[in-house]
């Protein structure tokens, strides 16, 4: 018996650019499912009817069937190819744009292949985005039951679980309001608890763990962590490294809609972090029939202090870092955030400005910090650029930035801050009780951190 939980086989997914699904209620599914037998009959006529025209027409056929132009395409996958045994944890990293969700939303079975096949071995679970599988018009109880049943869970297997899934999500006052009036956050892990408290064979995850708050990223973790041990098949897309360092065995790197390199995790993401530092793959791999984007961040690093590493920082401060960025088309109503989070994903600091424009060119974007006084570890800094509201690009920058300052802050972990200060400590014998406008103290015992 074989012990493949997923192959992929010469996948490919072409898109049209410019064509949008537009929202559906729950009474558009419903009507569509009704009335699809006959529209079936009706596509089938009008078929017959164009083959009569265009065997009556001739050379001039094409006029009557147009084709749109091989422009109007883009390929999000090409020529993807893997298999994935029982029980493995496969990471999947790449920049936005590389296929990495088109990938799994082919694999659940949401996305429709143009070419090639993928095979499931299993029940499966999908956690690709907000509110994937439920409707916005149910209920949070509804929409439990109904994701239960679409991973092919019975009522009652969904009954055993229900409470233990509204407690993990923290929804329990609100599971009997409808889903659309639910915070992001919200649908997030009701869908998260869902997938994973379900127990499906295989799990694919996209991002799940950048959503929410501090805690609750940290019991996703934690779930994770343990339905990886469980023998469970998880793909798991993530941009945070750390997050794929802790949790896959293998790793796969999607580059333009291929499998640039596939193999242990600290080969890969080692050989990922090293071509995003450098910027050059990104100008010579570019996409040969991808729209082109208006700008795109290549590179960052630390230019003061200056190291040997750009992405390590040993001291406190001053601190200047940079960002490069390409203008290839004219940027007239910019706006550019840029925020910094910790390997567990915590937002610690976040800056945007408005009003900005950018002719085609090179540009370094400079930030100068006083301090930085972080404690010891690993940084990501996400940078965005929009025009007029639109997004041009957005970049998890790589390599991680690794702080390497002494450590200010208390012995025990549980007892450390974001914030890693130094201070002074002194003890000073009091003589006698403090007068106003008299010294408190005399010169005593000094300890310095």
């Amino acid at each position: 018996m074989s012990d493949i939980a997923i192959r992929v086989e010469k996948l490919g997914k072409r898109y049209r650019i410019g064509q949008r699904e537009r929202y559906q209620a729950l009474r558009d599914v419903l009507a569509r499912t009704v009335t699809s037998p006959a529209r079936r009959v009706s596509a089938l006529m009008r078929s017959l009817s164009l083959d009569g025209r265009e065997s009556h027409t001739g050379a001039d056929s094409s006029s009557i069937v147009r084709r749109p132009s091989s422009d109007n395409y883009i390929w999000a996958l090409k020529d993807v190819s893997f298999e994935i045994k029982e029980g493995e944890v496969v990471g999947i990293i790449g920049r936005n744009g590389a296929g990495k969700t088109t990938l799994l939303k082919i694999l659940a079975r949401i996305t429709r292949p143009t070419e090639g096949y993928g095979e499931i071995h299993g029940r499966v679970g999908s956690l690709l985005e907000v509110g994937t599988g439920f409707h916005p018009e149910l209920t949070g109880r509804e929409n439990v039951y109904l994701s239960g049943a679409v991973l092919g869970m019975t009522r009652r297997e969904i009954e055993r679980k229900f409470d233990e899934i509204v407690e993990f999500a923290g929804v329990k006052d609100f599971i009997d309001t409808p889903l659309k009036y639910y915070s992001t956050g919200m649908q997030m892990r009701l869908a998260f608890a869902v997938a994973a408290h379900l127990e499906p064979e295989i799990l694919l995850v996209d991002e799940v763990l950048a959503v929410g708050d501090l805690e609750f990223q940290k019991k996703c973790l934690g779930k994770m962590e343990e339905v990886s041990k469980g023998g469970r098949t998880v793909l798991f897309v993530s941009h945070q490294m750390n997050q794929i360092r802790r949790l896959c065995g293998r790793v796969m790197w999607l580059d333009a809609g291929r499998i640039r390199m596939s193999g242990p995790t600290h080969e890969v993401i080692g050989a990922y972090e090293a071509a995003m530092a450098s910027g050059r793959w990104l100008r010579e791999q570019e996409r040969p029939d991808a729209p082109k984007a208006k700008a795109r961040f290549l590179q960052w690093e630390i230019v003061e202090p200056r190291e040997e590493q750009p992405n390590i920082l040993r001291t406190l401060g001053p601190v200047t870092i940079r960002v490069i960025i390409r203008v290839d088309e004219p940027v007239q109503q910019g706006r550019h955030r840029i925020v910094l989070f910790d390997s567990d994903g915590q937002l610690i600091w976040g800056w945007v400005k408005g009003g900005v424009s950018l002719p085609p060119g090179t540009f370094e974007f400079r930030y100068t910090f006083p301090y930085l006084p972080l404690r010891p570890g690993t940084y990501n800094w996400n940078v965005t650029l929009y025009d007029d509201r639109e997004l041009v690009d957005t970049w998890y920058c790589v390599p991680e930035m690794i702080i390497a300052t002494p450590n200010f802050q208390h012995t025990l972990d549980k007892w450390n801050g974001i914030l890693n200060v130094p201070s002074e400590f002194v003890i000073e014998e009091m003589h006698t009780l403090p007068v106003a406008g008299a010294p408190a103290y005399e010169e005593g015992n000094r300890d310095e951190q």
